[in-house]
C-alpha cells in the first residue's frame, strides 16, 4: 500500500519541479524571437542621406556705361574767293648758263725707288773673304791641337825619361850593394855576364834569386847568387819611384 501511494506522489513532485524550467525556456525563446525581429529591422533600415548645398557668390553687377558727351555742331563752311588770274608773258627770259667747274688735276703717284742690284763682283769677293776666314780658323785650330798633342807627348816622354832615370839609379844602387858582396873565383878569365831575376818585398827583403842566363862559369854564377842573398834587404827606391817586385840584374866581373 505504501508503494501504491508513493507512485502518484512521486509523479506529482516531478511535474511540480519542471514548471520553472518550462517557463524559463519559453521566456528565452520569446527574447530570441524579439532579438531577431529587431535585429533584422535595424539592418534593413535605409541609410541616412546627407544633403550638401553648393553656394556660389552672386555675379558682379554690370558695368555702368557713362553717356557720351554731345558732339559739337559742325562749323559753317566758308567758300574762299578765287584769286585773280595773272597771265604770264609769252616771252620767257632765259637765265645765263653757269660755267662748268674745271676738273682738278689728279695727283701723280711718286715712283717707288728701285733698289740697286747687288754687284756680283762684290758678292763674290765677300764670299771669298768669308771662306778664307773660315779656312784660317780651321788651320789655327789644327795647329793649336797639334801643339797641345806635341806638348803632351813631350811631357809624357820627359816623365817617362825621369821615371826611367830614377829606376836606373835605384837599380845601380842595388847592383852596387850586391857587387860589393861578390867574391870572384881565382880561375875566372875574361868578363862573362850573368843575368839574375830577383824577387823582393817592398821592404827590400829578397825572396828568391833565379839564374836566367849563365855566365858560363859556374863558380862565378854561384858567387853572384850568394852575394844577392847576402845583400838582403836591398836598397829601397826613392820617393816617387814606383816599386818593382821583380828586377832583372846583370853582373860582369869588370864593368
Amino acid at each position: 500500500m505504501s508503494a501504491a501511494l508513493a507512485g502518484p506522489f512521486l509523479e506529482w513532485r516531478r511535474d511540480e519541479d519542471l514548471a520553472p524550467a518550462v517557463v524559463l525556456a519559453v521566456a528565452m525563446h520569446v527574447l530570441l524571437a524579439l532579438a531577431l525581429v529587431f535585429g533584422v529591422s535595424w539592418q534593413s533600415r535605409a541609410p541616412e542621406v546627407i544633403s550638401v548645398e553648393l553656394w556660389q557668390p552672386p555675379p558682379p553687377p554690370p558695368p555702368v556705361v557713362e553717356p557720351e558727351p554731345p558732339k559739337p555742331a559742325p562749323a559753317p563752311v566758308v567758300q574762299a574767293k578765287p584769286e585773280p588770274r595773272v597771265e604770264k608773258p609769252d616771252i620767257a627770259i632765259k637765265e645765263p648758263a653757269k660755267p662748268k667747274p674745271k676738273p682738278k688735276p689728279e695727283a701723280k703717284a711718286k715712283p717707288k725707288p728701285v733698289p740697286p742690284k747687288p754687284d756680283d763682283r762684290l758678292v763674290q769677293q765677300d764670299l771669298k773673304e768669308q771662306l778664307a776666314r773660315e779656312e784660317h780658323a780651321r788651320t789655327a785650330a789644327r795647329e793649336s791641337q797639334a801643339i797641345k798633342e806635341k806638348m803632351a807627348r813631350d811631357a809624357a816622354r820627359s816623365a817617362t825619361s825621369a821615371r826611367d832615370k830614377a829606376i836606373a839609379s835605384w837599380i845601380d844602387k842595388v847592383r852596387l850593394k850586391i857587387r860589393n858582396n861578390i867574391h870572384l873565383p881565382l880561375d875566372l878569365k875574361g868578363n862573362p855576364e850573368a843575368l839574375f831575376l830577383v824577387t823582393q818585398l817592398p821592404t827590400g827583403e829578397v825572396l828568391q834569386a833565379q839564374l836566367v842566363i849563365s855566365s858560363g862559369h859556374t863558380a862565378y854564377d854561384e858567387a853572384v847568387y850568394r852575394a844577392i842573398l847576402k845583400s838582403s834587404p836591398l836598397p829601397k827606391p826613392d820617393s816617387g819611384v814606383p816599386f818593382e817586385r821583380q828586377m832583372k840584374l846583370t853582373f860582369r866581373p869588370v864593368d
